[in-house]
């Protein structure tokens, strides 16, 4: 009787962890979007080198990995003028005890800073929350040559917080589904918790080249999945605004 009772106990307690384990949701990751504005390609360089040989290292000596660097396209009027960062970070924690601190180590200096000769202009920064339904990041599985390839940044604007939270809901009741079958090999999905034009979201995909890029949202525009998720009533005016960046990669960049 009493091993009896304990097969029992066990069996019930294993049940246990398992159910607690099935109902445990993925971490999610945090993302920062840092943008440097520029006003001159000798302060495009020294930002380069800076990136290259400093920052991507140093964060690489932190088990931070895949940053990402992207520029404006030449057709666009803001080339030359603007750097975008991308750096993933496992929580909000390991955010704050890098950024807070990491400008203090040796090396982390930007050459000739000083203020008659600043590096940039000026800097932003964006913090985001991975999406429930991509809670990390991606690294894009493209083939075309690198100079060729298109990752496209888009921010989605709400009018009030309760249609951005709808806005989300819709891209993880199947819209990042519809995205993933149609290969647009995102980078992330995040929604903004710091930045200047909250409430918003933002994702990035990415493409081997413009065409694939455009054949890509042809796709999508006509697909059936998502005429039936976008024409749901309980979806309807989630969006206010919508701003469109199309970047390549910088030679050194890691995704």
């Amino acid at each position: 009787m009493k091993i009896k009772l304990l097969f029992a106990f066990i069996l019930v307690f294993s049940v246990n962890i398992l159910n607690g384990s099935a109902q445990e949701k993925p971490k999610r990751s945090v993302f920062e979007i840092k943008i440097y504005h520029l006003s001159s390609s000798s302060q495009e360089k020294t930002v380069d080198q800076f990136l290259e040989n400093t920052y991507i290292p140093a964060m690489h000596e932190k088990g931070i990995k895949h940053i990402g660097v992207f520029k404006p396209l030449k057709s666009d009027s803001l080339s030359g003028k603007r750097i975008y960062v991308f750096t993933p970070y496992t929580s909000a924690e390991e955010y704050m005890d890098i950024a807070s601190t990491l400008h203090l180590e040796k090396g982390m200096e930007y050459p000739l800073a000083t203020h008659e000769n600043p590096p940039f202009d000026r800097f932003e920064s964006i913090l985001l929350k991975a999406f429930s339904g991509m809670p990390g990041y991606g690294t894009p599985q493209l083939t075309g040559p690198k100079e060729d390839r298109i990752y496209e940044l888009r921010s989605y604007e709400s009018a009030t917080e309760k249609l951005f939270h709808n806005k989300v809901k819709m891209f993880n009741s199947g819209e990042v589904e519809i995205f993933d079958r149609l290969d647009f090999n995102a980078v992330f999905y995040g929604e903004v918790v710091a930045g200047p034009k909250m409430p918003n979201l933002m994702y990035m995909t990415s493409f081997d080249n413009l065409d694939a890029e455009k054949a890509a949202w042809k796709s999508f525009g006509s697909d059936a999945e998502w005429i039936k998720l976008r024409d749901d009533q309980q979806f309807q005016n989630n969006v206010s605004h919508i701003d469109i960046t199309l970047l390549h990669p910088a030679s050194y960049s890691e995704l």
